[in-house]
């Protein structure tokens, strides 16, 4: 039988032996930091530390997958998963390219663009990094980074980003945005710091609002044909 050389297969085939390629790597640091400096695991230590933290961020990353992947397509999200910096790189890049190139992302030439967005992304990324770091060698750039009158727009960069996206993505269908943005917004006003530590997993609660919401408007007959349409422009 001929193996399968779709674009899907290969996607699923490469994807999987890069990010299981990129999970040794990772591991690998601390694995040879020990082995080189002659320093054990202190096991009590290690516990202590890794199972708040995974209480934490393995609901998160169970949350991040079925919610972000929908939106990447397969390889797009190989690519997102091993580079990170999802929410505030490559998510409004990849939206925002597959938006001006009029794709979705569950088809083949939406996958294409939101790989080609986050890879770009990505390089452009470096790129940035690498000059930040050699003026702050060579200069005084990192004090001016680090000068408190910037401190504003470092702090509103998320809020920027995604409150342009959101203006387009609302304004094409308003009416399913109304309650996720509603139930939302009480949670991070009025939550406190229960918001402050579990605002991550509140995705998941604000997708299921979403849903429910425009199956509630679909019953109603809310929407005319074409209304759900995610490549429908205005």
């Amino acid at each position: 039988m001929k193996a399968d050389r779709s674009f899907e297969h290969l996607t699923h085939v490469y994807g999987r032996i890069w990010n299981g390629a990129a999970l040794l790597l990772f591991l690998s640091f601390p694995v040879l930091c020990s082995l080189i400096f002659d320093a054990p695991i202190a096991w009590p230590a290690f516990a202590a530390g890794f199972i708040p933290t995974a209480i934490i961020f393995i609901p998160v990353t169970i949350i991040e997958f079925v919610t972000f992947v929908p939106m990447l397509g397969s390889a797009g999200s190989y690519l997102a998963f091993v580079t990170g910096n999802l929410t505030n790189l490559k998510i409004p890049c990849a939206l925002n390219a597959m938006d001006k190139a009029g794709v979705s992302a569950q088809t083949e030439e939406g996958e294409l663009v939101s790989t080609i967005a986050m890879a770009t992304s990505s390089i452009v990324t470096t790129l940035v990094i690498a000059l930040g770091m050699f003026l702050m060698a060579v200069s005084g750039f990192g004090n001016l980074l680090a000068n408190p009158a910037l401190a504003p727009a470092f702090n509103n960069i998320m809020p920027a980003l995604f409150g342009a996206l959101g203006v387009v993505f609302i304004a094409r269908d308003w009416k399913t945005a109304v309650a996720p943005a509603l139930v939302s917004l009480v949670f991070f006003i009025f939550g406190g710091a229960i918001a402050n530590t579990v605002g991550s997993l509140f995705v998941t609660v604000s997708v299921a609002v979403a849903i429910a919401a425009a199956r509630i408007l679909y019953k109603k007959g809310a929407y005319k044909t074409g209304d759900l349409n995610p490549l429908k422009g205005g």
